[in-house]
């Protein structure tokens, strides 16, 4: 195998900034991934000073939100955590990709990196799992995510 020049990044918090939007809706799954994702950061060197927490009421609001944030230029990087649990209508399609989409598309137009840490989930149950319980932490997951794109982007800038 040929020797070829690889670039990835570490997971270093310091000196960056990181804003967390939270959806209030579901809160007692959100809670647990905000918990996760701040955890996270911290552990990887962030302090309460470059990590701000921003609420909105449900995932279909938070690419507005993601948004607005990404274009101030404030922030190095957005996890954006949530969660979505299908119940019985198509409430739960709209909602799961519309907030999908919308943030991905503002990380793509704005360059700033977004982790994703919302939960689709058949139910409640399945939700917690993914939240703090056997399924792990998807806040923490994001977060982790987040760390590493921000250091990878300016790997790749330099």
């Amino acid at each position: 195998m040929t020797a070829i020049k690889t670039i990835d990044a570490d997971l270093l918090a310091r000196d960056i900034r990181v804003a967390i939007v939270a959806a209030r809706f579901n809160s007692v799954v959100v809670e647990r991934l905000v918990e996760g994702a701040i955890d996270a950061l911290v552990r990887h060197g962030a302090s309460d000073k470059s990590l701000e927490l921003v609420r909105v009421p449900g995932a279909f609001e938070m690419p507005l939100a993601v948004k607005k944030l990404a274009q101030s230029r404030r922030y190095d990087a957005i996890v954006a955590v949530g969660a979505v649990i299908k119940g019985d209508t198509a409430h739960f399609d709209f909602v799961a990709g519309e907030c999908t989409s919308g943030i991905a598309r503002v990380g793509l137009e704005t360059g700033v990196p977004i982790g994703f840490g919302v939960l689709t989930c058949d139910s409640l149950e399945q939700a917690l799992d993914r939240a703090g319980g056997k399924a792990g932490n998807k806040g923490a997951d994001a977060a982790m995510a987040v760390l590493e794109m921000v250091n990878l982007l300016k790997r790749l800038e330099a």
